[in-house]
């Protein structure tokens, strides 16, 4: 099905507003993305293009960039998460539960919700079984924490016309793949319906830092920028704020104090609490 056979079109205004609990103005959605890059293909992104502009495999030097985020950067991201007093959404490969136990158990000792962002950080269109791949990766998760994940992050974000049909099928509650509306929206599939929870492409740090190359206190000045318009218009309705992290990027040392104060500064404002998407699930079940 084409997205708009599963989603009717509905301009915001004239809908009916959507309201949080008492108390609560606008719900922060911290993503924290895992990947595994296999060495053997073209890595996922580069920090560094190749020699003579022509990529290499294997690819060590963005390898080991890699690397370095998931020995190093996700420890020092854990702990900010636990100063500001956030817990995240991961979106993992689910092999990390093989390449990187211990990262994944970091993970669940903090209590973070665990998400499925496909077996491997290869786009859905790239797959050669794309049901069998989301099969394998919400089980292969499931043997690990013990619990099936909720919600799935399609490597880069992608789907083919069919994935919400096999996400469906496979017991997938909620994507994180739209970036459509301010509201979460209920799509129609084969095998019942899935929630796009609001994501976004703006306050990420792929596309900030990797792709547009912003300085690293642009992170701070673009989110809150950001925030101060969701937060204004969060008196009249519900309001969620996703904010991407991941290792390799936001938990490098000249950017990460930049992150905390990203946080910190929004989650000082009254009414602003973080929330995991299985807690705006669960909250949009009984609001919508």
């Amino acid at each position: 099905m084409h997205p708009r056979e599963r989603l009717a079109f509905s301009p915001i205004e004239g809908r009916p507003p959507l309201r949080l609990p008492e108390g609560i103005r606008l719900v922060v959605w911290p993503v924290f993305s895992l990947e595994d890059w296999d060495l053997s293909r073209p890595m996922a992104r580069m920090v560094i293009t190749p020699p003579q502009g022509t990529p290499q495999l294997p690819d060590l030097p963005n390898w080991s960039w890699h690397e370095y985020g998931m020995r190093v950067a996700f420890w020092r991201l854990r702990r900010m998460f636990e100063r500001v007093g956030a817990k995240p959404t991961v979106a993992i490969n689910a092999r990390i539960c093989e390449s990187y136990p211990p990262v994944v158990q970091a993970c669940l000792d903090s209590g973070w919700e665990l998400n499925a962002h496909s077996y491997e950080q290869i786009p859905m269109h790239k797959l050669d079984d794309q049901k069998g791949t989301i099969f394998k990766t919400m089980e292969v998760i499931e043997r690990f924490a013990g619990k099936r994940p909720r919600g799935w992050f399609g490597p880069g974000l992608t789907q083919t016309f069919d994935t919400l049909d096999y996400l469906a099928e496979a017991g997938v509650e909620y994507i994180g793949d739209y970036v459509l509306d301010d509201d979460p929206v209920t799509l129609k599939t084969k095998h019942g319906p899935v929630v796009a929870l609001p994501y976004t492409f703006e306050v990420h740090d792929i596309v900030m830092m990797n792709l547009q190359h912003h300085a690293s206190e642009a992170f701070h000045t673009r989110a809150m920028d950001h925030f101060r318009c969701l937060y204004a218009e969060s008196t009249e309705r519900a309001k969620i704020m996703a904010i991407s992290c991941h290792p390799y990027l936001s938990g490098v040392p000249h950017r990460i104090g930049h992150v905390e104060r990203t946080f910190s500064d929004i989650l000082a404002h009254k009414g602003v609490v973080a929330w995991t998407g299985d807690e705006i699930l669960n909250w949009y079940r009984t609001a919508a």
